[in-house]
């Protein structure tokens, strides 16, 4: 295993530019169009930077169905979600016999082109049993395949227009910026951190204990879709912020958001989300409890366990799986299974539901579970809403 060598051993640019992006350009105005979606759109942006080598496009039938059977494309790379173009009928027809399709935004925008190699339909109840491990609606990622289209269009694309959000922009680092960065600092040995929730105390914890083991971290918050209940993108952000430098060590810490979807796809998610890490050009990846979990649809440590379904090398990206950690009033510190050993009646452990509660309710953040910095952010936020 060679460290740091992207998935499939090329990192993939799909990005349009010169002579090239203007052809393009010029024949999309000719080509049937095809409305993306939120998830849709993160997605082709994030294969036309490489963070999905090595795919170079939206999944063809062969590759589709070795994923959901056996977690690899049909060349045999590990690969465990799979990353289709859903649309309806309607737009099935339209697209048909064509060589190429415009891919649009919400705002009829033409941001990519693809050259179409494939147009097939597909079981949205089996894709949800064998990535989701469920089909009850209960879950987000059934009820977003139940509303998505039910025949997918495959092929490479080229992206003509990057997403434009005030929001992000300004910490949105591409693979190819995030490895320039770690070879500048001479880091050898990076662990990635994929968060969706605001940092605290449990999660410094962890980072760094893993930090005293590597050269650096990329704190890569996950900031595309997530559940309406999650804590809003621009309050988790500015919670990060409000860390670096003062609790994570500036000379060794790089953030930059990761602008994918979540599925709450559980064990399939944690392989997935690392393998985006290796592309960025990450060593190791901190798996925790329920990573990519939702509700009691997996069980609090199926995420690592799927680690060791695959060789060391052929994932490439070593976990770093941590037990649930709580703050110990006995021990006056943060702690785990592993290195605690009061009772329960002496921790202080809350789940996002219950910290979720106690914002809507105007209750104070106790200063065991998160640092009065990042509780004043989320309190005002919630104030505010």
């Amino acid at each position: 295993m060679i460290p740091n060598r992207p998935h499939g051993g090329r990192l993939i640019n799909r990005i349009a530019e010169g002579k090239a992006r203007e052809e393009w350009l010029r024949r999309a105005a000719t080509l049937p169009r095809v409305r993306l979606n939120s998830r849709q759109l993160s997605d082709a942006e994030l294969i036309a930077v490489g963070a999905f080598s090595p795919l170079e496009g939206f999944l063809g039938r062969a590759d589709y169905e070795r994923v959901l059977g056996e977690e690899r494309l049909a060349d045999g790379t590990v690969w465990t979600i799979p990353v289709t173009l859903a649309v309806s009928e309607e737009t099935q027809r339209a697209a048909d016999g064509a060589e190429a399709v415009a891919l649009t935004d919400g705002e009829e925008r033409v941001v990519a082109v693809m050259e179409l190699q494939e147009i097939f339909k597909y079981d949205r109840e089996r894709e949800a049993q064998s990535v989701l491990r469920t089909t009850d609606n209960a879950h987000p990622g059934v009820r977003y395949l139940q509303s998505a289209g039910e025949y997918c269009l495959a092929g490479p694309i080229h992206l003509l227009e990057r997403r434009q959000d005030k929001l992000t922009e300004n910490y949105r680092l591409d693979p190819k910026e995030t490895r320039y960065l770690f070879a500048q600092r001479g880091w050898k040995t990076i662990v990635a951190f994929q968060t969706r929730n605001p940092v605290h105390r449990a999660h410094e914890y962890i980072l760094k204990c893993a930090l005293e083991t590597v050269d650096g971290l990329l704190l890569h918050p996950l900031v595309g879709d997530t559940r309406d209940e999650d804590i809003p993108a621009d309050v988790r952000i500015e919670c990060y912020l409000a860390l670096l430098g003062n609790t994570l060590p500036a000379t060794r810490t790089v953030f930059s958001v990761y602008p994918a979807a979540m599925r709450y796809a559980g064990p399939r998610e944690a392989i997935f989300h690392a393998i985006a890490r290796k592309n960025y050009g990450c060593t190791h990846f901190i798996v925790g409890r329920d990573h990519a979990g939702v509700g009691n649809f997996y069980g609090p440590f199926d995420a690592q366990k799927k680690f060791f379904d695959f060789a060391p090398e052929e994932l490439g990206i070593t976990p770093f799986c941590f037990d649930a950690t709580f703050y110990c009033k006995k021990c006056g510190q943060v702690a785990s299974e592993k290195t605690c050993s009061h009772g329960p009646e002496h921790r202080l452990v809350l789940s996002g539901t219950k910290v979720r509660e106690m914002l809507r309710n105007g209750e104070g953040l106790p200063v065991e579970f998160t640092r009065p910095e990042v509780a004043a952010i989320l309190e005002k936020a919630y104030r505010e809403k």
